[in-house]
């Protein structure tokens, strides 16, 4: 039933966040099921593995955090991270989180098409109403490898959801 829509902000699933959704409608009325009405999003970068793939995105990840971290657009970068990516001097001391915890975490999405699809279908299993994920590239991939990142996506991981998308 998964839906793919371009573009979003670092997150994944966030398993309380659905839940206060779910309890929010239910406060008025309308019971759905979990997952429903949302649209989870992730980062992605496809490679014939994950270790390849976290090599290769590595870079981008990190100006990404960089970028978006300073307005507060990252939640695992802390306050006191912010003010010292600030400083040239102090910046490479700021021991920011790393691709591998994002990955670990949920929130990016990152190897070959297997994998991108197990982490997929088992949001489906966990989140029933799930219907829709967005993913996009961290800010500055160059547009040859976003084009090819995003048409590998639409060649190897989406036709496994196509039986299931409305």
């Amino acid at each position: 039933m998964t839906r793919f829509d371009g573009g979003s902000a670092e997150g994944g699933a966030m398993h309380k966040v659905v839940r206060d959704w779910q309890a929010a409608h239910a406060k008025l009325g309308k019971e759905i099921e979990l997952g429903e009405r949302l649209c989870f999003g992730f980062h992605f970068f496809m490679a014939d593995s994950r270790e390849k793939g976290l090599k290769e995105a590595a870079k981008y990840y990190e100006e990404n955090m960089k970028m978006f971290g300073e307005l507060r657009l990252v939640r695992a970068i802390t306050e006191q991270q912010i003010e010292i990516m600030r400083d040239p001097k102090r910046a490479p001391s700021a021991k920011l989180p790393r691709i591998e915890d994002a990955v670990k975490a949920g929130g990016f999405l990152c190897g070959n098409a297997d994998d991108l699809i197990e982490h997929i279908k088992a949001l489906e299993s966990k989140y029933p109403g799930l219907d829709r994920i967005s993913v996009s590239l961290s800010v500055g991939v160059p547009e040859t490898v976003a084009l090819e990142q995003l048409e590998r996506f639409a060649k190897e991981v989406m036709p496994a959801f196509a039986s299931s998308s409305r």
